[in-house]
C-alpha cells in the first residue's frame, strides 16, 4: 500500500515548498515506520471484523527531537493530517497538561453525580485511571508539539498517566528542542520523574532532527526582527511574519504557572508567544515570570512597545526585567515598537540605566545573535 505520508512529502518537495534535508529525511523515516505499523493494526475487513471487537494496541511511537526551525512540527504534521486514524489528536503539550489538572481537580471535587456524569464512573480516590479512560476514548494516537517539562505538578503525575494511556492502546508521538535525558533538567525532585523518561525510551523511537539549517531563522533574517515606527506598513509586516511563522498552525494560548499563580497567554502556539507591552510591563508581573516565559518559549513577538519616559517607570523597570531574561535565555525577539531601541528612552530619569538594555536589544536584532540559539 502506498504511502500517504510520503506522498504529501514528496508533493512540497516537488511544489518547492521545503527542499531535501538529510536530517529531515530520518524524522521521517521514523513516522513512515509508525504509519505502516498503525495502518497493518486496523482491524479486517468482513463478517468476522464486524463482531471481533479488538482492544486499541499501543504502538512503539516517535520522538522527534533538536534544535528550532529543523523541520520538526511540520513533519508532526503532515503526518497527522495523512495517516489512516480516525481518533488521533493533535496538540500543544501544555495545553493537554491543563486539561489533565482540570479534569484532576474536576474527579477529587466531584460528587459520584459529577463523576458519573463527566467520566462515566465514580468510585475510587486515584484520579489517573478514570482520566486516561477519557483521553483513551477520545483518541488512540496523541500528537504532542514542544514537549517540555517545567512545572513540577507535571511531572509529578507523567509516568503514572501514560503507563495507563499506553496500557489503554493510545500511541504517542512528540516533538521536543530536548533529548529525553534533559526534560526537566535540575527540576525539583526530578528523580521521581525518571521513571517517565524510562518509559519515552522504551514505548517511543527518540530520532534526531537536527540538520545544520534553521528554516524559521531564514524568515527571520529575511524580514528583520525590529519594526519601528508602529505605523500600517510595519503593522502588516509584523503580522505577517508571526502568520508566517506559524506555519498554518491556529494559535492555542498558554497557560503558566509561577508560584501558584497562572499567567494566561492568549496569543501563543508551539513554542512561540505573541504579547503586547502592556500585557507584559504595565501588569504586576516580575523576574520570576519573565524567566518562567522566557524559558517556555524559543520567539517571542513583541508589539505596541512604547517610548518610554520617567512617568512610565515601573512600566520601563519591567521592560528591563523582561529583556534581561529573554537575552539570558537566548529567545528570539521580534519586536514592534515607536522607536529603535537606542531612542526608547531617550531622555530623563532611567534614560542613562536604559542604555544597558537598548545595547542588548540592538544586539538582539542582529544576524550573529540570532543564528547563536
Amino acid at each position: 500500500m502506498a504511502s500517504a505520508l510520503q506522498a504529501a512529502y514528496d508533493a512540497r518537495l516537488e511544489r518547492g515548498e521545503i527542499r531535501p534535508d538529510p536530517a529531515q529525511a530520518t524524522g521521517l523515516a521514523g513516522l513512515l515506520r509508525l504509519e505502516a505499523d498503525l495502518v497493518a493494526a486496523q482491524p479486517g475487513i468482513g463478517l468476522a471484523a464486524l463482531f471481533k471487537k479488538s482492544p486499541a494496541v499501543s504502538q512503539r511511537g516517535v520522538y522527534l527531537w533538536g534544535p528550532v526551525g529543523r523541520g520538526k512540527s511540520m513533519l508532526m504534521d503532515l503526518f497527522f493530517e495523512t495517516v489512516a486514524v480516525a481518533a488521533k489528536r493533535r496538540t500543544h503539550f501544555h495545553v493537554f497538561m491543563g486539561e489533565i489538572h482540570r479534569l484532576i481537580d474536576a474527579w477529587r471535587k466531584g460528587d459520584a453525580a459529577a463523576r458519573k456524569a463527566r467520566f462515566g464512573q465514580h468510585k475510587g480516590d486515584d484520579p489517573i485511571p478514570p482520566i486516561a479512560d477519557v483521553v483513551a476514548r477520545q483518541a488512540t494516537l496523541l500528537c504532542f508539539d514542544e514537549l517540555q517539562v517545567t512545572d513540577i505538578a507535571d511531572a509529578m503525575i507523567l509516568g503514572r498517566l501514560f503507563e495507563a494511556l499506553f496500557a489503554r492502546g493510545v500511541t504517542l508521538v512528540a516533538t521536543s528542542n530536548r533529548v529525553p535525558d534533559d526534560l526537566y533538567k535540575d527540576g525539583i525532585n526530578r528523580q521521581l520523574f525518571l521513571p517517565f523518561i524510562a518509559m519515552l525510551k522504551q514505548r517511543l523511537d527518540v530520532v534526531s532532527v537536527a540538520g545544520v539549517h534553521d528554516y524559521r531563522l531564514d524568515r527571520l533574517r529575511a524580514a528583520g526582527t525590529w519594526f519601528s515606527p508602529i505605523d500600517p506598513d510595519h503593522e502588516r509586516s509584523f503580522e505577517a511574519l508571526w502568520r508566517e511563522m506559524l506555519g498554518g498552525q491556529e494559535e492555542t494560548g498558554a497557560e503558566l504557572e509561577v508560584l501558584g499563580r497562572k499567567i494566561t497567554l492568549p496569543h501563543a502556539e508551539g513554542g512561540m508567544l505573541r504579547a503586547t507591552f502592556a500585557s507584559l510591563c504595565s501588569v504586576a508581573l516580575g523576574p520570576n515570570d519573565y524567566l518562567a516565559l522566557a524559558q517556555a518559549f524559543h520567539t517571542v513577538f513583541l508589539e505596541d512597545v512604547p517610548k518610554l519616559t520617567p512617568a512610565r517607570r515601573e512600566e520601563a523597570r519591567r521592560f528591563v526585567t523582561l529583556v534581561d531574561a529573554l537575552y539570558e535565555a537566548r529567545t528570539r525577539t521580534i519586536v514592534l515598537a515607536e522607536a529603535d531601541p537606542v531612542h526608547l528612552y531617550p531622555a530623563g530619569d532611567g534614560a542613562f540605566e536604559f542604555e544597558r538594555t537598548a545595547s542588548r536589544l540592538q544586539e538582539m536584532r542582529s544576524a550573529s545573535w540570532l543564528q547563536d540559539r
